[in-house]
């Protein structure tokens, strides 16, 4: 039987990796789970587990008010090295590029653990976009034995990184397999939900989510210029946003746009009632990374409020825009879509990120590493 830990600390992190830990739980024989919450994002790291009927074995409440890059470095670090002393490990599985990744992929290396990284490969080439992440998945690259890349562009950008094609998978992107996790009782748990908070989500509904750090400061203030532009435009239409709790978003958001009526402005929401949003909007506006690999599915358009994104796949495929926090573009894709009806502005192109399967290459994969 092999120990192996799964470490991370975000909600995307959890909604990437819970299709692989469940895949590897049908195995009690040969695997032994470790779940390692960082709770770099308390609240909606453990909001998410649950969810997926999962709990951590180990709880290290990294997360603290405005933290810092390097005092969060360092409290991962110290933290999870106590957790490799006093457990025996003989694989590290990581998702993404968070700063948990990369202090539990730099912990194993110390440890001199492998590392299977998740989602492997993503590269904007540009340090500072997204920011930290661009440089905290490169670095995770050079220490990791798997890499578990989701598209062959991702794999390609590691190859020409030297990195030893042997050690490269194309597996497809686990988001997609989460997805799948949905029941028709959720879905109409969901749907209650948001009729409860009087927010009957109709074929008028646009869902928007920011947040990222590159975009905070006079970013922030032109995606809230054109949002309020949008609402008092098409007053027929609601607003959804789930409004993230860092301060530098909050803040501004609840300041800006909480007295347009059409703004519904609600907090950190469930995976699956995000989930539902995103399958029942009539166009997406957001900074995220999932959201990029999950609208396909739902064939919703998506743009894009980042300037580079690693995820060209979606861009080349024509389901998704880049706006970047550019007033004009994100009002000019805005209407392209809005002006039409919902039937009309629906996606033809498939998801490029994958089919529902990765979870379970994943485990085949890692059981022959170990054979």
């Amino acid at each position: 039987m092999k120990n192996i830990i799964f470490i991370f600390g975000t909600r995307p992190e959890i909604i990437k990796l819970a299709p692989v830990m469940l895949e590897m739980k049908k195995y009690p024989a040969d695997y032994n789970l470790i779940i390692c919450n960082t709770e770099q994002q308390k609240e909606l790291s453990n909001q998410t587990l649950a969810y997926f009927g999962l709990k951590a074995d180990i709880n290290l409440d990294c997360m603290r008010e405005n933290q810092s890059l390097p005092s969060i470095q360092a409290r991962i670090l110290t933290s999870l090295d106590k957790v490799f002393c006093e457990n025996k490990i003989d694989a590290t599985i990581v998702q993404g590029d968070t700063m948990t990744v990369l202090c539990g992929a730099l912990t194993s290396f110390y440890h001199k653990i492998p590392v299977l990284h998740v989602e492997a490969g993503l590269r904007s080439y540009d340090i500072y976009e997204p920011f930290p992440e661009e440089v905290m998945r490169q670095m995770t690259s050079r220490v990791a034995a798997l890499h578990f890349a989701p598209t062959e562009i991702n794999k390609q950008a590691l190859l020409k990184e030297n990195i030893d094609e042997n050690k490269i998978h194309v597996v497809g992107n686990t988001v997609i397999d989460a997805l799948f996790c949905l029941s028709e009782s959720v879905v109409e748990e969901s749907k209650r939900f948001y009729e409860e908070k009087g927010i009957p989500v109709d074929d008028k509904m646009v869902l928007i989510t920011a947040h990222r750090r590159e975009n905070h400061g006079a970013r922030i203030d032109r995606i809230i210029d054109a949002i309020e532009y949008l609402a008092k435009k098409y007053i027929d239409h609601k607003f959804v946003i789930p409004v993230h709790p860092n301060p530098n978003v909050k803040n501004k958001i609840y300041d800006r746009l909480s007295g347009l009526d059409n703004i519904h402005l609600l907090p950190p929401l469930d995976y699956p009632y995000l989930v539902y949003l995103m399958k029942n909007a009539k166009l997406i506006l957001t900074d995220s990374g999932g959201i990029q690999e999950e609208a396909p599915s739902f064939a919703c358009p998506t743009l894009v409020m980042r300037y580079e994104t690693e995820r060209k796949e979606g861009i080349e495929a024509g389901v998704s825009k880049l706006v970047g926090a550019d007033y004009d573009k994100i009002i000019q894709e805005s209407e392209k879509v809005l002006d039409s009806t919902k039937e009309n502005s629906r996606l033809k192109a498939q998801n490029p990120y994958g089919d529902g399967t990765a979870s379970v290459k994943i485990e085949n994969i890692i059981r022959k590493y170990f054979v």
